[in-house]
């Protein structure tokens, strides 16, 4: 039976499905392979971590979409996609990081029994579940197809979200809000980082109200003093110190989907430059949130946070956001849009970004970010409500 627990209503999976068909017959495709978790989701509704091994959602112009994998994971799928029980499709375990045989040499006979073997193919060519193996493998097993690039083409599609996906995306906000209040109550000099991340994803998971949370695409990143002049870097068993700033990047999970929230937290009695830079960084995210507007693009967003910053005299050499929405790990980026000067894509509403200005200088960060829905009318709505501004905590 289809999934038992959908996520979203039949019309909106239909919705989507029309989406991804209209756009492959512009581009001559003439069957699609998608290996991004988050498109297999998106179109099939399949969630499970099975994507450290090779799987895909196989979408034809005239028949419903095949879930492919590990025959292990195959009831997962079953338990996970709307289509019927028969859509679901599964290799053998003997492929499994073999150094004989390839998963793609069985994804090349379903399409060769469907007669696509001869077709135009389309694949995420750029994408992190798709290894070079196994393009160079469907490439020897079917000599006789052309692949396409179809690298991001669903990203794309997904850039506008529906009524029913931004539900989804408020209450991963509710749970951001809740992580970072518990952040801001808790943390004091002494403790250990260990210690108040275990707490984070207490909070994280446990969500609130009807909102389970789900696991996020990225851990927390939570640097101090120096260290967060790296946006990446995690936690480990240090203490917190006194005189030092931390900035919290998290958020929270709903049903793969995520609303992140930075803010930054100074433990003692913080220098003048970073109170500057505070004042600095503010100031660009509201002029920000004011020039997010649909019709005008995502460069005019960047443009008008860099003049305050440029007018204090800090150079970013960094984008300053991303789309977000439903997404698996590495990542709770879409991959399409950039907030930067030469990024001229044009705001829509129902586009949802991650506005994320970090500062990440020499010897010192700081970062205040929101995520924000693009509206029919005026500026852009945040989605968390927590205040922007450098927490002093002694």
């Amino acid at each position: 039976m289809p999934g038992h627990d959908l996520p979203f209503s039949s019309a909106e999976y239909q919705r989507r499905l029309d989406l991804v068909r209209t756009d492959m017959s512009k581009r001559g495709i003439d069957v699609l392979f998608l290996e991004d978790p988050s498109n297999m989701a998106w179109t099939t509704g399949y969630d499970g971590w099975s994507f450290y091994v090779h799987q895909g959602v196989v979408v034809f112009l005239d028949e419903e979409p095949i879930w492919w994998g590990r025959r292990q994971d195959a009831n997962g799928a079953r338990r996970t996609v709307w289509m019927d029980d028969a859509r679901v499709a599964s290799y053998a375990d003997h492929f499994i990081q073999s150094s004989e045989r390839h998963p793609m040499q069985d994804l090349a006979r379903l399409l060769e029994l469907r007669g696509y073997a001869n077709k135009r193919i389309g694949v995420e060519l750029e994408n992190y579940y798709f290894s070079a193996k196994a393009f160079l493998t469907l490439q020897s097993e079917l000599p006789n197809a052309e692949f396409i690039d179809a690298t991001s083409m669903v990203n794309w599609l997904r850039a506008v979200k529906s009524d029913e996906e931004l539900v989804f995306m408020r209450k991963a906000a509710r749970i951001s809000e809740k992580i970072m209040d518990g952040v801001l109550e808790r943390v004091v000099p002494g403790m250990r980082k260990a210690d108040l991340v275990a707490e984070i994803y207490a909070d994280a998971i446990r969500g609130l109200d009807d909102a389970w949370g789900d696991y996020p695409a990225i851990v927390p990143l939570l640097p101090s003093g120096a260290d967060a002049s790296a946006p990446h870097l995690t936690w480990d068993g240090r203490f917190m110190q006194e005189g030092e700033a931390t900035f919290f990047e998290l958020s929270g999970c709903f049903r793969r989907y995520h609303a992140p929230l930075c803010r930054t937290v100074f433990l003692g009695k913080p220098e003048q430059y970073l109170l500057d830079a505070e004042k600095a960084l503010v100031e660009g995210l509201e002029a920000g949130l004011d020039t997010a507007r649909a019709g005008n693009t995502a460069g005019d967003i960047a443009r008008a946070l860099a003049k305050p910053l440029e007018a204090a005299g800090i150079e970013r050499g960094a984008r300053a956001g991303y789309p977000i929405g439903i997404s698996y790990p590495p990542d709770w980026g879409e991959r399409t849009i950039s907030i930067r000067e030469e990024d001229n894509t044009v705001l829509k509403p129902g586009m949802t970004f991650h506005f994320m200005p970090g500062l990440w200088m020499d010897g010192w960060g700081l970062e205040i970010t929101e995520s924000i829905l693009i509206k029919e009318n005026g500026p852009a709505e945040c989605l968390c409500n927590r205040p922007r501004r450098l927490f002093v905590k002694s």
